[in-house]
Formats: structure tokens, sequence, C-alpha cells
């Protein structure tokens, strides 16, 4: 469809014609994807997709003008709060506006729908400024909200408990792939590299060293591919817990081999947080893990005296 793609910050109705005494067609909601195809006065005729359309499109690519099942539907909005692609800082106002709505998201108060059109507009700079310096991480964003609302309702079901995360509902991992595939090697790809190792974490242990062996080896793999990344500190704080579990676990196992290598491998861990990440809040919390060892309290279970 000819026209300059746009998106809409504020709630809106659709009319029939550019009178608001008309016939409503729809509601749109923030972040809704639309095109502009005529220009009268203060109105403007666009093309909009639904609720149903988005919810159906993970993926960071426009649906607008696609082969579709159901058409974008058409109709005239008040020309106002409305951000063009020829809209002069528009990817900075689409970024500033889905980050409002990511604030309200996390407000018990806010919005019920505030996740979604923080959402949605984060996928407009990437669809409408795929050339910004702000469109990775816009796109990374938009990924991570969808991964923590699944995240969350996969939380509330009874397989979140499985120990195998095979039995469990895994979350969509696409778009944090497509994150990794556009942007490779960046700060944002070392966030979605990191979000996508929940897919992989056991749901409860049930005392098995299976668990924290393969969660610590997730992690410190992480770790080595992105060594200076903006998740690095907190994967390695991961994996010192990890063997200090270990530890406990091999112990109550009457394993004092296996104990004492996990007891070293925490250590060594712990010194490589120091070295590399000394200011951060995980270096201090793997050293406190790391005295309890030493000390013989129990970090995983109940203390035996």
């Amino acid at each position: 469809m000819a026209g300059p793609r746009a998106t809409v910050l504020r709630v809106t109705w659709l009319y029939i014609s550019p009178d608001t005494g008309s016939e409503k067609v729809t509601r749109v909601e923030i972040g809704r994807e639309m095109v502009v195809v005529e220009n009268s006065g203060s109105w403007l005729k666009v093309f909009v997709n639904t609720d149903i359309e988005e919810q159906h499109s993970d993926r960071d690519t426009p649906m607008v003008g696609e082969d579709q099942a159901t058409p974008p539907i058409t109709g005239w909005m008040e020309a106002k709060g409305i951000v063009e692609e020829t809209t002069p800082s528009g990817d900075q106002i689409l970024l500033g506006a889905a980050a409002n709505q990511e604030a309200l998201a996390s407000n018990p108060r806010g919005p019920a729908n505030a996740a979604d059109s923080a959402r949605f507009l984060y996928r407009r700079v990437v669809e409408m400024f795929p050339n910004s310096p702000l469109a990775p991480e816009a796109a990374w964003r938009a990924a991570d909200i969808q991964w923590q609302v699944e995240k969350a309702d996969s939380a509330t079901l009874p397989s979140a408990n499985e120990r195998d995360p095979a039995f469990r509902m895994s979350m969509d991992e696409d778009a944090l792939k497509k994150v990794i595939k556009d942007y490779p090697r960046s700060r944002w790809a070392a966030f979605a590299a990191f979000d996508l190792i929940d897919n992989k974490l056991c749901g409860n242990w049930e005392g098995s060293t299976q668990c924290p062996e393969k969660e610590a080896d997730l992690y410190l793999k992480y770790a080595g591919e992105y060594p200076d990344g903006p998740r690095t500190a907190q994967a390695l704080y991961e994996a010192v817990y990890r063997f200090a579990v270990l530890k406990d676990m091999y112990d109550a196992n009457g394993d004092d081999h296996k104990s004492n290598d996990a007891h070293n491998q925490a250590r060594a861990v712990a010194a490589q947080l120091k070295a590399h990440f000394a200011d951060s809040d995980y270096s201090l919390r793997a050293g406190a893990l790391v005295y309890k060892l030493d000390e013989g309290v129990p970090v995983y279970g109940i203390e035996r005296d």
C-alpha cells in the first residue's frame, strides 16, 4: 500500500468518514501498525492492523500489505498523537513512548494492556526506523517483554515445577533469536542470549545434582561467549551459586571428592568474577557464598551440626 507507515500514541477511534459524528469503525490501541493513505485537514485516512493480527505476528516484520487472511481495517482518524516514518525524531519519540508504557506495565495500578502497548511501540521503532541507532535496543525490548509475559504465564502452570524443562511450557524463542541474528555480538544480543537460558533451566531440582551441574555449565558457557556482556557478572554468580549447591548435595551424599571439586569450582568462578567485575554486587554476593562454604555453612538444604 502506498503511503508512510505510522502508529498512534493514544487510544483513538477509527471513523467511516473524517467526522467525529460519523459511524465508528473500531478503537485503535496504542502502537498499532498503520499506513497513511490520505490527508484531509486534521484527519488521516489509514489502514490499520487489528489486535488479532498484532497478536499473531510476533516477528519484527511489518504485516500491512502482506497476504493474510484478515485484511487491515480502513477508516479515518484524527491526526493528533500520530507518529509517521517521516516525523522528525520519530524513532526517539516512539522509544520514549514505549518506555513510558513499559514503566506503566510494572506499576500494579497501570493499564492492563500497557505491556502490549510497549511491545508494539518498540516494534514500530524497528519497522519504521530500521536504520535508527535505537532499533537494536527497541528490538530487544520488544522481544524481552514478550518473553517475560510468557515466562510469568508459564510459572502459573503445574508443569512449572517439572524438573526436566522438556515437560513444561517453553517460551517462544523466535523474537529473541532474531535479535541475536540481526545484531550479533551486540549488547542487545547478549541480553537476548541470557533470556534464552530460561528455557533450559530445571523447575524443581528435587535434590538431583544433574540440574545444578547442567545449569552451571549453561551459565559458564554464556560467560565464555559474552565475556564483557551486560549479564555476564550475573551469569558467573549463578554458576557460583550452583557449585555451592552442588557441594552441599555431594556432602549429603557422602561424596567428599565431588564436594571438594564443587567447592574449588565455586572459589575459582568467584575469583573470576572479582577480577573482571569487582564493582558488581554479584561479585560481592559470590564472595559471601564462598565464605559460607569455607566456614562450613550450608547454602542449600538444612544446616547440619
